[in-house]
């Protein structure tokens, strides 16, 4: 167990001493937050054992694994009333919190990299029967060969699934970001399932001061979950019908529309979670962007590096900028469109291969977003950090170096680039 300064609590919250060990936030009733030292893992932990979860389903695997122990602990100490199920499969993890998310029940899960990739027909089941499901996907790299460690292949060969994926630098955004996802997917214009991602070892299991809120303030915040419809014997109801060719696609467009509706309610939670304890929220967030000329945008742990790269450079008076999306989908298409109306290059980041096609799947998406607009930013795709090697600093300011010099040239010079590989 990592250890800062302070006792370790029953809770799992390790206090630390010095300034700024409880801080009120103004107008927010019963807000009171704690700095302590959490990793990634915990942290998910402690956000849904706070949010009143009624079942969790899950089964182990590397680096989500300690999510579900933390969670197994406080059901075993009586810490929380909720229905604790170990499954043979992470296909019958999903499959479990479909069936109970139907039954009404708010309901929590964690997976990674493969566990993913098994579970990947339940996730289309869960968002096509519009189960409001929230799932911490620890990202990690994909088989074979084998691999631990963190990238984001997992989360993008499920980018299509019809859930809501939000993604966190840190273990104070994942920790936020679960008590919002379960809000916003309970939300009744939304209804649909929730993935919180974070970078495994990079996120999951590195120690970071951070706060966390009452467990009054999450109730006040997060109230018990109010299903519109529900599986119940004294009242039958039909779930998961065929439907031939003269149904299908409505029920697909629906499902479509509510996705492009949740932007807003995820911007208005958001909001309410920044009244309530000063760190805001939304859709993505940008740096330095009101007179950059180039910048970078990734998903992620890496934005905090990116962020602070181009802090430091922008000191030396270079016109760089920073963006980064905490909701990968529903792609917050006008958002990043009025950021990047003034750029001149922006480099895509992605931690992940689109095997065979011409860009990664997040500059994909941007590269898709720029059309018919008449834009004439330049792009460039640049993969990184797989299987978990890290990039560093210096790196990121190369990468710097070359989108303002396309800015300046307005010439890109390859299509996409591997950073670091050894050729």
């Amino acid at each position: 167990m990592y250890r800062k300064k302070g006792e370790f609590t029953a809770e799992g919250i390790i206090p630390y001493s010095g300034e700024g060990d409880t801080v009120t936030i103004t107008g927010a009733a019963v807000c009171t937050q704690v700095g302590c030292a959490y990793t990634g893992d915990e942290a998910v932990a402690y956000a849904a054992k706070q949010s009143d979860v009624d079942v969790v389903a899950a089964y182990p695997i590397t680096p989500q694994t300690i999510i579900v122990e933390r969670f197994s602990e406080y059901v075993a100490n009586g810490e929380v009333d909720t229905k604790f199920m170990a499954v043979e499969s992470e296909h019958s993890a999903m499959s479990a919190c479909v069936g109970s998310s139907l039954a009404g029940a708010r309901v929590f899960t964690s997976t990674a990299s493969q566990g993913l990739a098994l579970m990947h027909e339940a996730l289309y089941l869960a968002s096509g029967l519009r189960s409001p499901i929230v799932m911490a996907v620890v990202n990690r790299a994909l088989s074979a060969p084998i691999n631990i460690h963190g990238d984001h292949s997992d989360m993008m060969g499920s980018r299509d699934c019809g859930w809501i994926q939000i993604y966190a630098e840190n273990a104070q955004e994942a920790y936020d970001c679960t008590i919002q996802a379960f809000k916003i997917a309970e939300d009744t214009r939304v209804q649909l399932p929730v993935s919180v991602n974070l970078d495994g070892f990079f996120v999951s299991h590195a120690t970071e001061s951070m706060k966390v809120i009452s467990d009054e303030a999450v109730t006040q915040f997060l109230p018990p979950r109010k299903p519109l419809f529900k599986v119940d014997p004294t009242e039958p109801i039909s779930v998961g019908g065929m439907l031939l060719p003269e149904y299908y696609y409505e029920v697909k467009r629906q499902q479509e529309e509510a996705l492009r509706l949740s932007k807003p309610v995820v911007s208005s939670i958001g909001k309410e979670y920044g009244e309530l304890t000063g760190r805001r929220y939304g859709l993505m967030e940008t740096y330095g962007l009101e007179d950059a000329d180039a910048a970078i945008i990734a998903l992620g742990s890496t934005c905090g590096t990116v962020r602070s790269v181009a802090k430091q450079l922008r000191a030396k008076g270079k016109k760089v900028g920073a963006i980064k999306l905490w909701v990968y989908r529903p792609f917050p298409i006008e958002e990043f469109l009025s950021s990047v109306e003034d750029l001149k290059a922006l480099t895509v980041l992605d931690r992940a291969i689109s095997f065979g096609a011409p860009y990664g799947a997040l500059c994909s998406d941007i590269a898709s977003a720029l059309q018919n607009t008449g834009s004439d930013l330049k792009i460039l795709n640049m993969i990184y950090g797989l299987g978990g090697r890290d990039i560093p600093t210096s790196t990121i300011e190369q990468v710097f170096e070359n989108t303002l010099e396309t800015a300046k040239t307005r010439k890109v010079s390859e299509r996409i680039k591997f950073l670091d590989v050894r050729e």
